[in-house]
């Protein structure tokens, strides 16, 4: 309603921004007594998953365990199931391509690689043999990088649909198993080697460690490739912080509790100051953090399973290491990463699905 001035009453006014406050309050969740009540209504092992049942907003799965994840969950937005097949066996990987506009991800045990397309949704084998891959991410020129199990090494794929292998080798042994793999901005290649793949023949060759788990780095000018920790156990998901001062590694070997591990990241090349960034204990449940990335405040989501109903899913820890947030799916999730045009979707590797969910943050990094 307008005055004779046609200036709007301040009742008026005031009635907008009461609802503008309240819908707000309403889409990003910000009370934290709401976590309480979805942790008691999560429904991920008994949802119908097709798509073609009704989700009640907020999403039950989305939940908020601290008020500082409130901000992160979008009030009117579900977790959708976006493939699932009973072939798919071990889906792993996940990897955002921006100009593409699609998503990689591997499925181990059938030694391809799929691929998800942003503009209709199809489903395709995007690479077939691919060496039993299992993380893969792209580098600052657009070009795929891939951790082959079954080859034991660090792929490159070029342009021109050549294929560089980046390292197969330490010391003048194979690696284990490559598994996981980020990129500095300066060009260099950070990747795991805990050996998974070559435990048993399911997703690659069964074969003897003949040396010590490792994370490793090949330098982008010279190609020679360093040792930069091996003071895990079997160090797995891998990633930077937002400013690439500090690395982020999963040890999913060794003693419980199982956790994240962070270093300081020194002049871009090497790691110091190991410490404990958080415990994937919960509530008594011990699982284990498997792929990882960052968002642009600090975040860390880790994809999470191997401990049933309630935990597997993704949990997202704040950067002092508490847990404040979980996205809880009915099968282990194997790994994820941002996508999207705003990098604002959470793509998920499920066991044999793949999910996403908009989140109120972005992926810190390119892929």
């Amino acid at each position: 309603m307008k005055t004779q001035n046609g200036q709007s009453s301040k009742s008026e006014s005031a009635n907008a921004s009461s609802f503008v406050l309240n819908r707000r309050a309403f889409l990003t969740s910000t009370v934290a007594a709401t976590g309480v009540l979805l942790a008691r209504t999560t429904r991920a092992a008994g949802r119908d998953w097709s798509g073609k049942g009704a989700v009640r907003y907020p999403d039950p799965d989305i939940v908020v365990l601290d008020p500082r994840f409130a901000k992160y969950k979008i009030g009117n937005t579900p977790i959708h199931r976006l493939y699932h097949s009973d072939q798919m066996l071990w889906a792993e990987g996940t990897a955002w391509n921006g100009v593409g506009r699609y998503l990689v991800w591997s499925d181990i045990p059938n030694n391809r690689q799929m691929r998800w397309l942003d503009e209709d949704g199809h489903v395709s084998v995007f690479r077939n043999p691919a060496g039993n891959s299992n993380g893969n991410t792209f580098d600052y020129e657009g070009r795929q990088l891939s951790c082959e199990h079954g080859n034991r090494r660090v792929v490159r794929y070029e342009h021109n649909g050549g294929v560089t292998v980046l390292t197969d080798k330490w010391n003048g042994k194979p690696l284990n198993a490559p598994n996981d793999i980020v990129v500095h901005p300066d060009g260099g290649i950070w990747f795991t080697d805990p050996g998974y793949g070559i435990m048993m023949n399911y997703e690659g060759h069964k074969s003897e460690l003949q040396i010590k788990e490792a994370t490793y780095r090949i330098d982008p000018k010279t190609g020679k490739m360093d040792l930069v920790s091996d003071e895990g156990f079997k160090p797995n998901g891998i990633c930077f912080s937002p400013d690439y001062k500090k690395l982020y590694i999963a040890d999913t070997g060794g003693p419980e509790p199982r956790g994240i591990d962070v270093w300081d990241v020194v002049d871009g090349t090497k790691l110091l100051n190991k410490r404990k960034f958080c415990s994937m204990e919960f509530k008594g449940k011990m699982g284990g953090a498997d792929g990882i990335r960052a968002d642009v405040d600090g975040n860390i989501w880790a994809a999470a399973g191997w401990a049933g109903d309630g935990y597997d899913g993704v949990h997202i820890f704040a950067p002092d290491g508490q847990r404040i947030g979980m996205i809880l799916l009915p099968e282990i999730c194997a790994n994820l990463c941002f996508g999207g045009a705003k990098r604002n979707r959470l793509f998920m590797a499920g066991s044999q699905s793949l999910y996403a969910v908009y989140v109120e943050t972005q992926g810190a990094h390119i892929t």
